[in-house]
């Protein structure tokens, strides 16, 4: 039996974020969308992002991803301490509190125009409450889900799964056997699916 299309991202990369700006409108099927905490994952898989690797190449792939926020007319603000700063625990947990009430896409583009889109700060719970409410979700239900055992239990649980699918990096789709990982490749996934 096929398995549904999932759209796997994390707020800390500017990938995703360019992602969840196109993926509804790139792919010919709708995706589930799942956030996980790639720094966990990457951590677990022994895998170090270019983004924590200073130097000249991290800072040409910064201005290149300044380039293609612009021409997408997306505003791209590195919050501080990006990326260690922003693989944040309390947003994941957010936004999986968000998608108990089936508003985990529109949780996750507002916080995206929050966290890389004006470098608000994603590991600041009055941050995670305004984005929540920008997209009419209880601010008590997101403050009390983001301490629950059971959305910390969650987090572990779909970064666990994602990481059994073969998601090495993000964005990834994935649907059936397929793994399509980039920003870059949405075209081939969109491909794929189409053929499906």
């Amino acid at each position: 039996m096929p398995v549904e299309p999932t759209f796997y991202y994390d707020f800390s990369s500017p990938y995703s974020y360019f992602a969840a700006h196109r993926v509804d409108e790139v792919l010919p099927v709708p995706v589930r969308w799942q956030v996980i905490l790639f720094g966990g994952l990457t951590s677990t898989i022994g895998k170090t992002p270019w983004s924590l690797h200073r130097g000249a190449e991290r800072d040409r792939r910064m201005r290149e991803c300044e380039a293609t926020a612009a021409e997408l007319g997306l505003p791209l603000t590195w919050p501080p301490d990006w990326p260690l700063g922003t693989y944040s625990m309390p947003a994941v947990k957010a936004a999986l509190v968000a998608e108990q009430f089936g508003r985990q896409r529109e949780f996750a583009l507002e916080a995206f125009r929050r966290g890389l889109g004006e470098g608000d700060d994603l590991t600041d719970l009055a941050v995670l409450v305004e984005v929540a409410e920008a997209v009419d979700l209880d601010a008590v239900a997101i403050e009390e889900g983001v301490e629950s055992p059971e959305i910390r239990a969650r987090t572990r649980a779909v970064t666990e799964a994602a990481q059994a699918r073969g998601v090495t990096g993000i964005p990834t789709i994935a649907w059936d056997d397929h793994l399509v990982w980039g920003f870059d490749r949405l075209g081939e996934a969109a491909a794929g699916l189409a053929a499906r």
